[in-house]
């Protein structure tokens, strides 16, 4: 089926997405000391967030507006791709801050009629990362470091998972007893607060605050590790074992950062910080994005994109290389292998882009031959229906020999 025109009037959106990531990804070169096709001063100083508001944050409001199926929802999407094009133009850094932080408070309004319309536990998740991002944007325009943003911006990406995760969760949950359900759900709940509490708790304390924020991880990801329906489907085929891959992979890096927080403390520079970052960031948030691909864009644009075998190669990439970065690179203080590892990862995201480009268009000539084919096919039929009702246009020509008889 073509894309409504509601649909297409999303392209846009997407492409704003789009551009984030691969400004975040040049960006990312020329921290690794790298050239890159584009060479600006401040470029270096936005990277986190192109990737974390530009591009996570701009897919995320766009999948919720389209959920919310109301114009004004659309207002947070397009705020946050404008604030990440403003980041890359020649206007004033504050004018990008502002208007990502507009749009991560728009995003907070967005979940207030989403709650109000189901009362359910996994939006009440997402809305508090809403709010996280919304801390870690106006503290970014109201001048902090980008270090000092991390934590809000961990508990926005984390919260708003594992709310859209509890969703899908309830299916492992189906043979549990409605009481166990409900405390369940209050249990991830509880874990989500703590992950803002301790993001803010790290704003203020530091110390503290990254130890609890680092435990919070740790406890949420021994909740889906538990009754995340991952555990089942990845001995299954297909597109069900693809995704639950992607996602016990990145629940394994979510703990790895939670690790570091709880027994390193702040890591605000040097191969700790990197650890952290790129942990959550793209081991935990990019594997999530990756797995989720092939339902999320299809329903946002409402083309296909069929699972196919040729998208486990960026994943492994990123995977491979990322445990490279992490775990030999910044571990060992191997700057060498932490640049060789980082430009994995840029191809590992390329790959990802132009893997799901390529299945995409493919699906969609398949299914457009399909439906030039099935109306041929209908055209036929009609014709030959028509043409075996259709009476005789010249009965008295159709037997010469009784007409012979006759006129005797």
């Amino acid at each position: 089926m073509a894309a409504p025109a509601s649909a297409l009037r999303r392209v846009p959106l997407l492409l704003l997405a789009g551009l984030s990531l691969l400004a975040g990804l040049d960006a990312a070169l020329l921290l690794l000391g790298l050239p890159a096709p584009v060479t600006t001063d401040r470029l270096p100083d936005v990277h986190g967030m192109l990737m974390v508001l530009g591009f996570v944050g701009t897919l995320v409001s766009l999948e919720r507006a389209v959920a919310l199926r109301r114009w004004w929802g659309f207002g947070s999407p397009l705020l946050l791709g404008l604030g990440a094009l403003a980041l890359l133009s020649p206007l004033p850094l504050a004018v990008g801050r502002g208007l990502l932080t507009a749009g991560s408070v728009a995003l907070v309004v967005v979940y207030v009629p989403l709650f109000r319309r189901s009362r359910d536990t996994a939006v009440l998740c997402q809305q508090l990362g809403a709010v996280a991002a919304a801390c870690g944007a106006l503290l970014w325009w109201a001048g902090a470091p980008m270090p000092a943003t991390i934590p809000w911006l961990t508990a926005f990406v984390v919260t708003t998972i594992a709310g859209e995760r509890l969703e899908l969760a309830r299916v492992a949950m189906s043979g549990l007893r409605p009481g166990d359900r409900t405390r369940a759900d209050r249990a991830i709940l509880a874990v989500c607060v703590a992950t803002v509490l301790g993001a803010a708790a790290a704003t203020a304390w530091p110390e503290a605050g990254h130890s609890l924020l680092g435990a919070a991880l740790l406890a949420l990801c021994a909740w889906l590790a538990g009754h995340d329906v991952a555990r089942r489907t990845v001995r299954s085929t297909g597109l069900p074992r693809f995704t639950a891959v992607c996602l016990l992979a990145a629940y394994a890096w979510l703990a790895v950062a939670g690790a570091i927080w709880l027994l390193g403390g702040p890591q605000t520079s040097g191969p700790g910080y990197d650890a952290v970052l790129h942990s959550v960031f793209l081991g935990f948030t990019i594997s999530m994005i990756m797995a989720h691909a092939p339902v999320i864009l299809p329903a946002v644009l409402r083309v296909p994109l069929p699972y196919h075998p040729a998208m486990y190669v960026p994943a492994a990439v990123l995977h491979v290389t990322l445990v490279l970065r992490v775990a030999v690179g910044d571990a060992r203080d191997v700057p060498a292998l932490v640049t060789i590892a980082g430009v994995g990862n840029v191809v590992a995201m390329l790959g990802f882009v132009v893997t799901n480009v390529v299945v995409g268009v493919l699906a969609a000539r398949s299914a457009r031959r399909g439906r030039e084919a099935r109306a041929e096919t209908a055209r036929a039929r009609a014709s030959a229906r028509a043409a075996a009702e259709a009476p005789d246009a010249h009965p008295a020509d159709s037997d010469p020999p009784a007409q012979e008889a006759s006129a005797r």
